[in-house]
């Protein structure tokens, strides 16, 4: 497997390989509670006679919390250890899918799927728990691993929880089925606590010296934090403005909920520079400092390729079904060999990037994944349906690659931070899908595969600023005293 995958025994069971798998299954997990609606809505939609209009605002609301949940639990994750907030967000989730099956109005339900978008921040604890037990030549490709397996959690609910309702049976069958993965989720944070530790042994965990906001170390890198944040805050007031599209909130409720968004905003910006005054008294000590554009550079590629997975899943059935005049059924599972193969190559993105260095991969896997999207552009009915299924198989391939390999080079910025670094990049990967189905809602497919091209186009311009991780990182621990870190 290359330099790589050197000693690397996914099939053993012990020590860090341990870890991988207890920790690729809680992310499983975590997908498995965030998803457990999605393939009973209908069912739920007759029983509680909701509209098409409350359906879609479920669906919204699923991954509104999200993108700030991600910021928070990062922010926990580096100060509190993976292993015990991992463990309470399967706990809470799994309380929540009770609160969701119990429900009996579309108000209930509404809360329930809001608050349980915060499980989609699960990913973000992983992603610092691999990092403390795999060594910069192996941590691509057990990064891609842990991310790969993880989203079928998604998969898996597609597939068992209308046969697990069907078996139930009765109209309350969907309220049992999302009811067990609540159970499921309980049950592992259990297992999960009890499984792993946060570092390896005589390793240290490493700590932000404050809470409240991500540590930055130039004045340059505060204010490009502070722009970070904008798409953020952006995203989610635009979700707001599609819920008020489907004539569900007031445009005064709108205009509310704006304005809480700048507070919110604002709020964020004064905890950020409470956190960073010794920016501005020119007291960073230079060892500690890290470039701030290497956050933004991965999280607009994770925007690009990620944002563009959920949005393509979400529509490719449709598309196939049209362009082809396929039946439902095999359009449908067309459409899932996209998300197949994209899950499937994040493995391989991160092996790429361990084997063959972090920037060149990730440009030539985000360019490869832009040309791909301008081929998916040209079909027509005319294609054979064989080679749009290949085009379109190939470009998910560059796509999971490149998705891979961005969190291949997350863990090596700055270990302390990690948590936080990788709520951000998490963050813009949702941010990316609400922006690129909102340009779906307008335009027609064609024109929105040259926009996915061009937004990955962009991020592998980007990628080409990034510098090589390189071969320490410093850290200060609590005692003032300064020590190097490895990273190869």
């Amino acid at each position: 497997m290359g330099s790589g995958g050197a000693e690397f025994s996914f099939f053993s069971f012990a020590g860090k390989f341990r870890v991988l798998h207890l920790t690729w299954l809680a992310f499983f997990v975590s997908f498995l509670v965030w998803f457990n609606h999605a393939p009973l809505m209908l069912v739920i939609q007759e029983q509680l006679a909701l509209t098409d209009q409350q359906l879609k605002t479920l669906l919204i609301l699923n991954v509104a919390l999200t993108i700030p949940a991600r910021i928070v639990v990062g922010m926990l994750v580096d100060s509190y250890g993976p292993r015990l907030i991992y463990s309470l967000l399967l706990l809470i989730t799994g309380g929540l899918c009770f609160f969701f099956s119990l429900a009996t109005s579309f108000e209930a339900l509404a809360l329930a799927r809001f608050l349980l978008g915060f499980a989609g921040a699960g990913f973000v604890i992983g992603i610092r728990m691999i990092s403390e037990w795999f060594p910069a030549r192996q941590l691509g490709l057990a990064e891609g691993i842990y991310k790969g397996l993880g989203n079928i959690g998604s998969a898996m609910a597609a597939v068992s929880l209308p046969a697990l309702a069907l078996w139930v049976g009765g109209d309350d069958g969907w309220r049992y089925a999302t009811g067990i993965t609540g159970v499921i989720a309980i049950v592992y944070a259990g297992i999960y606590y009890l499984g792993v530790r946060d570092t390896p042994a005589g390793s240290t965990y490493f700590k932000p010296n404050k809470s409240g906001g991500l540590e930055v170390t130039s004045k340059l890198d505060f204010a490009l934090y502070f722009l970070t944040n904008i798409p953020m805050y952006g995203a989610l007031a635009l979700l707001a403005w599609k819920v008020e599209q489907l004539d569900l909130v007031s445009f005064n409720a709108l205009l509310g909920i704006w304005a809480a968004l700048v507070i919110l905003y604002g709020y964020q910006c004064r905890k950020i520079y409470a956190v960073n005054t010794e920016v501005f008294q020119g007291t960073v000590n230079q060892l500690q400092r890290y470039k701030f554009k290497q956050v933004m550079i991965l999280s607009l590629a994770y925007a690009a390729t990620f944002g563009s997975e959920l949005a393509v899943v979400s529509m490719l059935p449709m598309f196939f079904k049209t362009t082809f005049a396929l039946p439902v059924a095999l359009a449908g599972l067309l459409g899932a060999c996209f998300a197949a193969v994209d899950m499937a190559s994040c493995p391989s993105g991160g092996w790429i990037s361990d084997s063959f260095g972090r920037k060149r991969s990730l440009v030539v896997l985000l360019s490869g994944a832009a040309l791909g999207f301008v081929a998916m552009s040209t079909i027509g009915s005319q294609w054979p349906i064989a080679l749009a299924v290949a085009v379109m198989m190939v470009s998910s391939f560059f796509l999971g690659s490149a998705a891979g390999c961005v969190f291949a080079m997350v863990p090596l910025i700055r270990r302390s931070l990690t948590g936080q670094i990788a709520g951000i990049v998490g963050a813009y990967g949702n941010i990316g899908a609400v922006l690129l189905l909102t340009v779906f809602s307008f335009v027609e497919t064609s024109v929105f595969f040259m926009v996915i091209a061009a937004t990955i186009g962009v991020a592998a311009a980007a990628a080409m600023l990034l510098d090589e991780p390189a071969e320490t990182m410093v850290e200060v621990l609590p005692d003032g005293s300064v020590q190097h870190v490895s990273i190869h």
